[in-house]
């Protein structure tokens, strides 16, 4: 399983990666798993807030539609549009194929690391 050691993860299985004064968001190579060959993305709008522990977008795969929860509080910068009409890039490397990038983030204190989320994933898998 693929974890990158720089990254932070929340336990609803989305990561962050602080870049250039902004976070960048996904989902895990864990979660893209256990959904299955995404079929169909449904992306917010550039300022839209982002709530800590509440939905954002949601993602749609042959198994289920799962909403994609905001692992911070902060106000979206962009969006990763590629994934409108690729919504399998997130199989092919959940850690390239980001979801949005947001800015005036807080909240990032309460994620967990890579060795945190790894032990969560364990117990679940």
């Amino acid at each position: 399983m693929n974890i990158p050691k720089n990254f932070r993860y929340a336990a609803s299985h989305e990561w962050v990666l602080e870049k250039n004064g902004e976070v960048i968001i996904g989902i895990t190579d864990f979660a893209q798993k256990e959904l299955g060959d995404l079929v169909f993305i449904n992306l917010p709008n550039v300022d839209d807030e982002l709530v800590k522990d509440e939905a954002f977008a949601d993602v749609e795969s042959v198994k289920a539609v799962s909403d994609i929860i905001s692992p911070v509080n902060g106000v979206i910068s962009q969006v990763n549009e590629a994934l409108l009409d690729a919504p399998e890039l997130i199989n092919e490397d959940a850690y390239s194929a980001w979801i949005v990038k947001a800015k005036s983030v807080s909240g990032l204190d309460n994620l967990m690391s890579a060795e945190q989320y790894e032990e969560l994933i364990s117990k679940e898998a």
